[in-house]
């Protein structure tokens, strides 16, 4: 015979000592100091998140290396414009992560 899933609320509810997964795992990258190696590669995987689709579409490629933040450009125009927009990519990358991680741009 299949067995049933019943639902019993005190094995459902959350016991004292116990924690949530998005703590446990915050609590990891401080303790093994991973915490700023995990933001640079968030903001190289989410970069078209950050910038929008079409600055992303026109990026080769992006990375972070010690609080620069290194972009190449394809496209000429696009990237004078950018040039010019420095401080706000820092204070947009800056507020999106919540820490002082990028202080400089530069592009390759």
């Amino acid at each position: 015979m299949a067995q049933h899933y019943r639902f019993d609320k005190e094995k459902a509810s959350r016991r004292p000592g116990v924690t949530p997964l998005k703590d446990a795992i915050n609590q990891m990258l401080e303790r093994y100091s991973l915490r700023n190696r995990f933001d640079q590669s968030y903001v190289a995987a989410h970069w078209d998140q950050i910038m929008g689709t079409a600055i992303a579409s026109r990026t080769r490629s992006v990375y972070i290396k010690e609080g620069v933040l290194f972009l190449q450009i394809e496209s000429a125009p696009l990237r004078n414009e950018l040039l010019r927009a420095k401080s706000k990519i820092i204070e947009l990358i800056n507020k999106d992560m919540g820490s002082n991680l990028v202080h400089d741009v530069v592009f390759v």
